[in-house]
């Protein structure tokens, strides 16, 4: 645990790999991780679900990617699922914290990320953990019986006798979606993987098997673990991230989460970072071997994509971006 960042506070950090997709994002998240931010020198541990009663296949990373992933430093740990897996994939992140260090700060990115800048300049303070807010109003849903966002989320808050009324956004409008804490949960930290791991896995059954009934009539397939993080976040004493958190979603990170995505709308600067990285022999080699890359940045058509979208003026919802992309014929995931 040798990282030092901008506030001189030592952490790891945590990614989910897994054989498919998830791999090969694993493996261009270190190879980024590596080009742009070449002296960090604290654990990047890619921990992997084993084979189980949760799976019905080999869940483990390829030889070949884990080799890679050996080669350029980072450590892959397995862990079991004893709650979610194949039905749950998401809950990964949840369990896969039992394989961090325990008494360790972490930060913890999803697999579809990219380092574009220096990480160790990003003043983490982890005793005040966070999260990403590239988020949508998701979760939850305006339904027709449904008792509103306020009650739904102050159930949640009693349910584990954490305090509500400091979480809201007072800037923002009664009954409007972003005057509640929610996440992306595509990063977060914490001072401390083990704890943070167990209280976000006591929290997220306790409100998959008995949740409090305001939420009844609420998906939570795929939304339980960004319903949850708030919880946790807030009872670990932390909140909303500050605007020196801002190079994560911004100059420092990119969560480009699907590669047609990607290529339509984040900057020049990060598809340069990511086509560098992806360029050697031997990570081209790996990463053809997963259709979306081998069309998206080896057959250049992520560029046909990039051509059909003004940066600077990209459609309001994601999905009009998706169904753009789908009539051309890009798609791919």
């Amino acid at each position: 645990m040798a990282q030092t960042s901008a506030s001189n506070q030592p952490f790891n950090i945590m990614v989910v790999g897994q054989s498919g997709r998830l791999e090969y994002e694993a493996l261009l998240f270190v190879a980024s991780l590596r080009a742009m931010t070449p002296n960090f020198p604290g654990k990047v541990i890619v921990v992997e679900p084993l084979p189980g009663d949760k799976w019905d296949h080999d869940p483990r990373i390829s030889a070949g990617v884990r080799a890679m992933l050996e080669d350029l430093g980072a450590e892959v740990r397995g862990f079991e699922n004893h709650h979610f897996g194949q039905s749950y994939p998401y809950g990964n992140k949840i369990e896969g914290l039992q394989a961090m260090p325990a008494g360790e700060p972490f930060v913890f990115f999803d697999t579809d990320t990219l380092i574009t800048g220096d990480l160790t300049a990003v003043p983490f303070d982890f005793d005040r953990p966070a999260a990403s807010m590239k988020r949508e109003g998701t979760w939850p849903q305006e339904e027709l019986y449904w008792d509103g966002y306020t009650a739904i989320w102050k159930s949640l808050y009693d349910k584990f006798g954490l305090e509500f009324e400091s979480t809201l956004d007072l800037s923002q409008p009664d009954e409007y979606w972003q005057r509640y804490m929610y996440f992306n949960a595509g990063w977060f930290f914490g001072a401390d993987a083990k704890a943070f791991g167990d209280r976000f896995l006591e929290y997220a059954l306790a409100v998959r098997d008995d949740g409090p009934k305001e939420i009844e009539v609420q998906s939570l397939d795929p939304w339980l673990d960004q319903v949850v993080l708030p919880l946790v976040i807030h009872s670990f004493g932390g909140g909303r991230p500050g605007p020196e958190l801002a190079g994560l979603d911004g100059d420092t990170t990119c969560h480009y989460r699907l590669l047609p995505l990607f290529y339509a709308r984040e900057s020049d600067h990060a598809v340069e970072v990511m086509e560098a990285v992806a360029a050697p022999n031997k990570i081209k080699k790996l990463l053809k071997q997963y259709e979306p890359y081998k069309r998206m940045v080896y057959q250049q058509r992520g560029h046909k994509v990039r051509a059909m979208f003004d940066r600077d003026n990209l459609p309001r919802k994601e999905q009009q971006i998706r169904n753009k992309i789908k009539s051309a014929g890009f798609w791919v995931r």
